[in-house]
């Protein structure tokens, strides 16, 4: 089997955060929870956009296509506003979709927080990238990851013989 180096690209996306009227606490706890549960090596990519569906499609192709991650986790716009375009445009740009992953995350969700029938997160993949939508609350996050990510590395396998390595104990405890 080939070796692949990983790389994992984070996206907040966040109109107040990415015009800077806040401090984006969602995409570094995406990427505290990866640094947790991965075990081998990887790059990040990150970057903070608006709701915008266009510019939500566009960044998800360049992190699929040009900067080739294996893995792409996005944070917001998965609630029910009218600027919550995330899961739009996740499917605008992905060639499957994989409704077993959301099925999970709200299947989990819902044990502690009964307004998470209102998230609207996907995943699919475009490529050879596995894309995820997270809510946008990092507790939420956590709770979301923690109950799919099990499939992550099999996915990425199976995506381009990707070998990721992962800390089962962390991912298997309790995120609530």
């Amino acid at each position: 089997m080939k070796k692949i180096n990983i790389k994992i690209g984070f996206i907040t996306i966040s109109d107040r955060a990415a015009r800077n009227e806040y401090e984006d606490i969602s995409g570094p706890a995406m990427q505290d929870w990866i640094k947790n549960a991965v075990l081998s090596p990887y790059e990040i990519e990150a970057i903070i956009i608006e709701d915008e569906q266009s510019l939500i499609e566009k960044t998800l192709i360049d992190f699929s296509d040009n900067k080739h991650c294996h893995l792409i986790l996005t944070t917001g716009g998965t609630g029910p506003t009218t600027r919550d375009v995330t899961p739009e445009a996740t499917h605008a740009v992905c060639e499957r979709i994989f409704d077993g992953f959301v099925q999970q995350m709200r299947t989990v969700s819902l044990r502690t927080v009964p307004t998470a029938i209102l998230s609207r997160q996907t995943a699919g993949t475009r490529g050879s990238s596995l894309i995820i939508n997270l809510p946008g609350k990092p507790a939420a996050i956590a709770v979301c990851l923690g109950a799919v990510f099990l499939a992550v590395p099999k996915c990425l396998e199976l995506l381009d013989q990707s070998n990721i390595q992962i800390d089962l104990d962390f991912i298997e405890q309790k995120f609530e």
